[in-house]
Protein backbone atom coordinates (compact mmCIF):
# COMPACT_ATOMS: atom_id res chain seq x y z
CA UNK A 1 0.00 0.00 0.00
CA UNK A 2 1.31 3.43 -0.95
CA UNK A 3 1.93 5.71 2.01
CA UNK A 4 -0.30 8.77 2.17
CA UNK A 5 1.45 12.06 1.46
CA UNK A 6 1.55 14.72 4.14
CA UNK A 7 -1.30 17.15 3.38
CA UNK A 8 -0.84 19.79 6.09
CA UNK A 9 1.78 22.29 7.26
CA UNK A 10 0.91 23.34 10.78
CA UNK A 11 -0.27 21.33 13.77
CA UNK A 12 -1.81 22.94 16.85
CA UNK A 13 -4.05 22.19 19.83
CA UNK A 14 -7.08 24.23 20.81
CA UNK A 15 -9.02 24.48 24.07
CA UNK A 16 -12.28 22.58 24.44
CA UNK A 17 -15.42 24.40 23.41
CA UNK A 18 -18.42 24.50 25.77
CA UNK A 19 -20.46 22.61 23.18
CA UNK A 20 -18.08 19.84 22.12
CA UNK A 21 -15.86 19.43 25.14
CA UNK A 22 -12.44 17.83 24.87
CA UNK A 23 -9.21 19.12 23.37
CA UNK A 24 -8.78 19.03 19.60
CA UNK A 25 -5.70 18.61 17.43
CA UNK A 26 -5.81 20.91 14.42
CA UNK A 27 -4.12 20.40 11.06
CA UNK A 28 -3.87 23.79 9.35
CA UNK A 29 -6.70 24.92 11.61
CA UNK A 30 -8.99 21.98 10.87
CA UNK A 31 -9.72 19.42 13.63
CA UNK A 32 -8.60 15.83 13.22
CA UNK A 33 -11.36 13.32 12.68
CA UNK A 34 -11.33 9.65 13.56
CA UNK A 35 -11.48 6.91 10.89
CA UNK A 36 -15.23 6.73 11.57
CA UNK A 37 -15.57 10.44 10.82
CA UNK A 38 -16.08 11.79 14.34
CA UNK A 39 -14.21 14.73 15.80
CA UNK A 40 -11.29 13.44 17.87
CA UNK A 41 -12.00 14.99 21.27
CA UNK A 42 -9.30 14.32 23.84
CA UNK A 43 -9.83 14.43 27.61
CA UNK A 44 -6.47 15.94 28.59
CA UNK A 45 -4.26 18.65 27.11
CA UNK A 46 -1.16 16.48 27.58
CA UNK A 47 -2.66 13.77 25.38
CA UNK A 48 -3.64 16.32 22.75
CA UNK A 49 -0.12 17.77 22.73
CA UNK A 50 1.46 14.32 22.47
CA UNK A 51 -0.78 13.39 19.55
CA UNK A 52 -0.07 16.74 17.91
CA UNK A 53 3.63 15.99 18.15
CA UNK A 54 3.11 12.65 16.36
CA UNK A 55 1.64 14.60 13.44
CA UNK A 56 4.31 17.32 13.57
CA UNK A 57 7.23 14.92 13.19
CA UNK A 58 5.83 13.15 10.11
CA UNK A 59 7.84 13.61 6.94
CA UNK A 60 6.62 13.92 3.38
CA UNK A 61 4.90 10.55 3.75
CA UNK A 62 2.70 9.73 6.73
CA UNK A 63 3.74 6.65 8.70
CA UNK A 64 0.71 5.48 10.71
CA UNK A 65 2.77 2.81 12.47
CA UNK A 66 4.66 5.59 14.25
CA UNK A 67 1.45 7.24 15.50
CA UNK A 68 0.41 4.85 18.27
CA UNK A 69 -1.11 7.53 20.50
CA UNK A 70 -3.34 8.67 17.64
CA UNK A 71 -4.31 5.07 16.98
CA UNK A 72 -5.25 4.44 20.63
CA UNK A 73 -7.24 7.68 20.90
CA UNK A 74 -9.10 6.78 17.70
CA UNK A 75 -9.87 3.37 19.16
CA UNK A 76 -11.27 4.98 22.30
CA UNK A 77 -13.48 7.30 20.24
CA UNK A 78 -14.67 4.89 17.54
CA UNK A 79 -14.79 1.57 19.35
CA UNK A 80 -14.78 1.87 23.13
CA UNK A 81 -17.10 4.85 23.69
CA UNK A 82 -19.87 3.45 21.42
CA UNK A 83 -19.49 -0.12 22.73
CA UNK A 84 -17.78 -0.03 26.09
CA UNK A 85 -19.07 -3.43 27.26
CA UNK A 86 -17.66 -5.19 24.20
CA UNK A 87 -14.18 -3.83 24.91
CA UNK A 88 -14.41 -4.98 28.53
CA UNK A 89 -15.70 -8.41 27.48
CA UNK A 90 -12.80 -8.86 25.06
CA UNK A 91 -10.28 -8.07 27.79
CA UNK A 92 -11.94 -10.59 30.10
CA UNK A 93 -11.89 -13.17 27.30
CA UNK A 94 -8.10 -12.94 27.33
CA UNK A 95 -8.16 -13.37 31.11
CA UNK A 96 -10.07 -16.65 30.69
CA UNK A 97 -7.01 -18.09 28.96
CA UNK A 98 -4.38 -15.75 30.35
CA UNK A 99 -0.80 -16.47 29.30
CA UNK A 100 0.34 -16.57 32.93
CA UNK A 101 -1.93 -19.52 33.66
CA UNK A 102 -0.44 -21.94 31.13
CA UNK A 103 2.77 -23.51 32.33
CA UNK A 104 5.29 -25.90 30.84
CA UNK A 105 5.72 -29.38 32.34
CA UNK A 106 9.34 -29.61 31.20
CA UNK A 107 12.20 -28.74 31.03
CA UNK A 108 12.76 -27.83 34.65
CA UNK A 109 14.71 -24.68 33.81
CA UNK A 110 11.74 -23.27 31.89
CA UNK A 111 9.31 -24.29 34.63
CA UNK A 112 11.46 -22.51 37.19
CA UNK A 113 11.69 -19.39 35.05
CA UNK A 114 7.92 -19.27 34.54
CA UNK A 115 7.32 -19.74 38.25
CA UNK A 116 9.74 -16.98 39.20
CA UNK A 117 8.36 -14.47 36.66
CA UNK A 118 4.65 -15.26 36.61
CA UNK A 119 3.66 -16.34 40.12
CA UNK A 120 4.41 -12.90 41.62
CA UNK A 121 2.13 -11.31 39.02
CA UNK A 122 -0.74 -13.67 39.83
CA UNK A 123 -0.14 -13.00 43.53
CA UNK A 124 -0.19 -9.25 42.86
CA UNK A 125 -3.49 -9.55 40.95
CA UNK A 126 -4.99 -11.54 43.81
CA UNK A 127 -3.99 -8.89 46.32
CA UNK A 128 -4.79 -5.89 44.12
CA UNK A 129 -8.08 -7.02 42.58
CA UNK A 130 -9.18 -10.08 44.53
CA UNK A 131 -8.91 -12.19 41.39
CA UNK A 132 -7.43 -15.62 42.09
CA UNK A 133 -6.65 -17.03 38.66
CA UNK A 134 -5.66 -20.70 38.49
CA UNK A 135 -2.53 -21.94 36.71
CA UNK A 136 -2.17 -25.36 35.10
CA UNK A 137 0.28 -27.37 33.00
CA UNK A 138 0.00 -28.96 29.60
CA UNK A 139 -2.25 -28.01 26.70
CA UNK A 140 -5.66 -28.53 28.30
CA UNK A 141 -7.89 -25.50 28.88
CA UNK A 142 -7.72 -24.15 32.43
CA UNK A 143 -11.18 -23.21 33.69
CA UNK A 144 -10.99 -20.00 35.71
CA UNK A 145 -13.21 -19.45 38.76
CA UNK A 146 -16.28 -17.36 37.98
CA UNK A 147 -15.66 -15.12 40.98
CA UNK A 148 -12.07 -14.44 39.88
CA UNK A 149 -13.20 -13.29 36.45
CA UNK A 150 -16.01 -11.23 37.98
CA UNK A 151 -13.53 -9.45 40.26
CA UNK A 152 -11.28 -8.72 37.31
CA UNK A 153 -14.20 -7.40 35.28
CA UNK A 154 -15.15 -5.03 38.10
CA UNK A 155 -11.59 -3.70 38.18
CA UNK A 156 -11.47 -3.20 34.41
CA UNK A 157 -14.90 -1.54 34.34
CA UNK A 158 -13.67 1.26 36.62
CA UNK A 159 -11.53 2.75 33.85
CA UNK A 160 -12.66 5.35 31.34
CA UNK A 161 -12.79 4.75 27.59
CA UNK A 162 -9.32 6.13 26.87
CA UNK A 163 -7.66 3.93 29.49
CA UNK A 164 -9.70 0.95 28.29
CA UNK A 165 -8.44 1.47 24.74
CA UNK A 166 -4.85 1.21 25.94
CA UNK A 167 -5.66 -1.73 28.19
CA UNK A 168 -7.32 -3.56 25.30
CA UNK A 169 -4.35 -2.90 23.03
CA UNK A 170 -1.83 -4.05 25.67
CA UNK A 171 -3.83 -7.18 26.51
CA UNK A 172 -4.09 -8.14 22.87
CA UNK A 173 -0.39 -7.50 22.28
CA UNK A 174 0.92 -9.55 25.21
CA UNK A 175 -1.83 -12.16 25.53
CA UNK A 176 -2.35 -11.44 29.20
CA UNK A 177 -4.85 -9.20 30.95
CA UNK A 178 -2.77 -9.44 34.13
CA UNK A 179 0.43 -8.24 32.45
CA UNK A 180 -1.52 -5.42 30.79
CA UNK A 181 -2.99 -4.33 34.13
CA UNK A 182 0.43 -4.54 35.77
CA UNK A 183 1.76 -2.22 33.07
CA UNK A 184 -1.16 0.17 33.59
CA UNK A 185 -0.66 0.18 37.37
CA UNK A 186 3.13 0.67 37.14
CA UNK A 187 3.69 -2.75 38.67
CA UNK A 188 5.81 -3.49 35.60
CA UNK A 189 7.80 -1.28 33.26
CA UNK A 190 7.27 -1.77 29.54
CA UNK A 191 10.55 -3.68 29.37
CA UNK A 192 9.55 -5.95 32.25
CA UNK A 193 6.08 -6.51 30.84
CA UNK A 194 7.48 -7.48 27.46
CA UNK A 195 10.00 -9.85 29.05
CA UNK A 196 7.22 -11.54 31.03
CA UNK A 197 5.05 -11.89 27.93
CA UNK A 198 7.91 -13.19 25.78
CA UNK A 199 9.39 -15.49 28.42
CA UNK A 200 8.86 -18.70 26.45
CA UNK A 201 10.15 -17.19 23.20
CA UNK A 202 13.19 -15.72 24.95
CA UNK A 203 13.94 -19.10 26.52
CA UNK A 204 13.73 -20.92 23.20
CA UNK A 205 15.87 -18.29 21.46
CA UNK A 206 18.55 -18.70 24.14
CA UNK A 207 18.64 -22.42 23.49
CA UNK A 208 18.21 -22.62 19.74
CA UNK A 209 18.84 -19.13 18.41
CA UNK A 210 16.42 -16.66 16.83
CA UNK A 211 15.91 -15.90 13.15
CA UNK A 212 15.95 -12.33 11.92
CA UNK A 213 12.21 -12.22 11.15
CA UNK A 214 11.26 -13.26 14.68
CA UNK A 215 13.76 -10.81 16.10
CA UNK A 216 12.37 -7.91 14.05
CA UNK A 217 8.82 -8.81 15.10
CA UNK A 218 9.87 -8.86 18.76
CA UNK A 219 11.48 -5.43 18.39
CA UNK A 220 8.32 -3.96 16.86
CA UNK A 221 6.14 -5.43 19.59
CA UNK A 222 8.48 -4.17 22.28
CA UNK A 223 8.39 -0.66 20.82
CA UNK A 224 4.60 -0.74 20.59
CA UNK A 225 4.32 -1.81 24.23
CA UNK A 226 6.59 1.06 25.22
CA UNK A 227 4.29 3.43 23.33
CA UNK A 228 1.28 2.00 25.16
CA UNK A 229 3.07 2.49 28.50
CA UNK A 230 3.68 6.13 27.55
CA UNK A 231 0.01 6.47 26.59
CA UNK A 232 -1.00 5.10 30.02
CA UNK A 233 1.26 7.63 31.72
CA UNK A 234 -0.34 10.50 29.80
CA UNK A 235 -4.00 9.51 30.13
CA UNK A 236 -3.65 8.74 33.84
CA UNK A 237 -1.39 11.67 34.66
Amino acid sequence: MTARSRFYREVSVDSPSPVEGGYRVLLDGKPIRTPAGSLLLLPKPALAEAIAEEWRVQGKKLRPETMILTKLANMAADQVIPNRQLAIAQIITFARSDLLCYRAETPGSLVDRQTAAWDPLLDWARTRYGTALVAGTGINFVEQPTEALAALERAVTEHDAFVLAGLHAATTLVGSAIIALALLENRLTAEQAFAAAQLDEIYQAERWGQDSEAQNLAIRRSEELSDIARYFYIVRG
